[in-house]
């Protein structure tokens, strides 16, 4: 567990405005569709301009979310491999961490050559540690840093990080100043529509950041306060947008689907969109969203021997990575997507989850290849998996 220190104050105490996680052992919930979306007719978006992260040209403006515990090296991999990603930030790292050496931090930050262009995202609430972490990522080759603003979690909200940085305006936006200053790389900022109902600080702090220097801004529909209840505001991010000259602003939120997608940028106006637990469902997404964006139209998601194959490719780029031992374990959180979405037998998901070796591993694919799916077919398109999220109060997470 990453541990940011204790919390000194809460929001209102220190000057609030007023105006993944990882989630495999919280209670879950479905995530909300946008409203319809999927019966909305999509329309076709015709050329844009490229989006820029300053200097930084990306491949596309369909970008891949830091996700705990699922953005790592291999998932980009594989969804690069796919096609269609424009950027992909890591997991959160805890700045520190990173800078006194911590294994599991400086492993959430590495890249290869394949994983291009990539961005790692940090949380702290000490400039000084957010400003040395974001030069050393600098000179490990990261193409972007981003600053967690949004993270509602209370054991990152209690040290004064994440999403709990959008009630302290005037050492926030220092603290973001510090860090653009820091380093000659884009530096961005992803955060929440506010701390609550009652303070939507998201605006004034665009209008801020972008006086400052940020290369782009990612916002969350949501509050802190709503964790991942009710369906996203886009009311919320076009007024984000609308607080801006010419900045990137990056819609983020129930996005999981191109009629999703497509709606996110013709009712918010943002400049791109940027995706979590929809590629968790659907690795394909980044590549149908760049067919659209193309000709008007995209192809399927992948059928269920295409997940197979995709499947067992990142479990073997996670293990030349970490290790077989480690792999087996972190990539079981991981499999309970692929396999859930493949329409695999509980039983088989099961006998997966319980693999210790690399031949259990191989011999608990050999029997889901042989069952196949239990709804649907082995090339054709797969019923569509409903997302959970964590439910509950936000402060028990």
């Amino acid at each position: 567990m990453i541990s940011v220190g204790d919390r000194d104050a809460t929001c209102t105490e220190r000057g609030a405005l007023s105006s993944p996680v990882c989630c495999h052992c919280l209670p879950l919930e479905d995530m909300p569709t946008m409203n319809q979306a999927a019966l909305e007719p999509v329309k076709y978006p015709g050329p844009r301009s490229p989006l820029c992260y300053g200097s930084l040209q990306l491949p596309s403006r369909w970008l891949l979310s830091p996700l705990a515990g699922y953005t790592n090296l291999s998932f980009r991999r594989v969804l690069r491999e796919l096609g269609g990603l424009g950027l992909a930030t890591t997991d959160l790292i805890n700045a520190k961490g990173l800078l006194n050496g911590n294994r599991k931090s400086l492993q959430l930050a590495e890249s290869c050559p394949e994983d291009t262009p990539y961005s790692v995202q940090i949380f702290g609430s000490e400039p000084a540690a957010l400003c040395d972490a974001a030069r050393l990522l600098e000179e490990r080759g990261a193409d972007s840093v981003d600053i967690n603003m949004g993270c509602p979690v209370d054991r990152i909200t209690k040290g004064g990080a994440g999403a709990s940085m959008m009630c302290s305006a005037d050492r926030t936006l220092s603290l973001v100043r510090s860090v653009v200053e820091s380093v000659r790389i884009p530096v961005t900022v992803k955060m929440r529509l506010g701390w609550d109902d009652s303070q939507i600080t998201a605006p004034r702090f665009a209008r801020e950041f972008e006086q400052v220097g940020v290369a782009a801004i990612a916002i969350h529909g949501r509050t802190r306060a709503q964790g991942f209840r009710g369906s996203v505001s886009l009311d919320g991010i076009r007024q984000v947008v609308e607080a801006v000259d010419s900045v990137p602003v990056i819609g983020n939120g129930d996005v999981r689907s191109i009629p999703d997608a497509a709606r996110m940028l013709q009712t918010t106006g943002c400049t791109g969109v940027s995706i979590g637990r929809g590629a968790l469902a659907n690795p394909w997404i980044f590549r149908q969203l760049a067919e659209w964006e193309a000709t008007g139209r995209w192809s399927p998601s992948g059928s269920f021997e295409e997940r197979l194959a995709l499947l067992w490719r990142q479990f073997q780029y996670l293990q030349q990575q970490i290790g077989i031992e480690h792999a087996i374990l972190t990539f079981r959180r991981t499999a309970h997507w692929y396999l859930k979405h493949m329409r695999v037998r509980s039983r088989l998901r099961h006998t997966f989850q319980q693999a210790s070796t690399y031949e259990e591993v191989e011999a608990a694919l050999r029997a889901v290849s042989a069952a196949g799916p239990c709804e649907g077919t082995r090339n054709g398109e797969l019923p569509e998996l409903t997302i959970s999220v964590p439910s509950g109060p936000v402060e028990r997470w």
